[in-house]
């Protein structure tokens, strides 16, 4: 009975498998990436890579096919030449980790933001290593970040992090409402100094009137 349970378990995991059970170690993360890689036809920066996403996405939906065929005894490939395959394609899957790892570096000494948010997004990078580094950046940069996907992620598990990022906003709120009080400030001071220099001037043009009526009435006498 317990044989049987164990070869039923054995069978059900086989049948249900997302991908094959043959040099899974290799080829679950090949598999796994696959999706991630297509994606990165989305960011600018990546479009020379185009054609060769396309082929090795291409690749790697034969090879699971073949690995599959393999585990249902299929004499059309061989267990070597089908580990040779995915040895061949997790250097292409290294080659876009790792230059999703030197675009991130990239996007954060030139701040760039919008590059920095489609990064950490696609899900070939480590985040949970370098999530306070994002956390630290999002903050300094959150005007020109997006926040859907990782970012919101971050902000909705954390209240102490969706605390900061309202006490945040109320900062730069509260600096706006400054800046508009001072603006409002200086104009009131530069109104109330124009009448001043209004009225200072109106009482010296009276006060020049009525030295000059006097001095019109002393020469009047002196003509009588």
């Amino acid at each position: 009975m317990r044989n049987f349970f164990l070869a039923a378990l054995l069978f059900s995991t086989i049948l249900f498998a997302q991908n094959p059970i043959a040099f899974a170690a290799l080829g679950d993360v090949i598999y796994n990436n696959v999706d991630k890689i297509a994606k990165l036809k989305n960011i600018d920066e990546y479009k020379i890579y185009d054609k060769k996403i396309e082929k090795y996405v291409s690749d790697v939906k034969n090879a699971k096919k073949e690995g599959f065929a393999l585990e249902n005894g299929s004499t059309a490939v061989t267990r070597k030449a089908y580990l040779n395959k995915l040895r061949n394609l997790a250097k292409t899957n290294d080659f876009f980790v790792h230059s999703v790892e030197s675009s991130y570096e990239a996007a954060k000494k030139n701040q760039n933001s919008r590059l920095y948010s489609q990064i950490i997004n696609t899900g070939l990078l480590d985040t949970n290593e370098r999530k306070k580094e994002i956390i630290d950046y999002y903050f300094a940069h959150q005007e020109d970040m997006n926040v859907t996907g990782l970012i919101q992620s971050y902000l909705d598990e954390d209240a102490k992090l969706r605390a900061k990022k309202e006490a945040q906003q109320k900062r730069i709120k509260s600096k706006k409402e400054r800046e508009a009080e001072r603006i409002r400030e200086i104009r009131e001071n530069d109104r109330r100094q124009q009448e001043l220099l209004e009225k200072k001037l109106q009482k010296e043009l009276e006060e020049k009137k009525l030295e000059i009526r006097e001095y019109q009435k002393e020469e009047l006498k002196k003509t009588i």
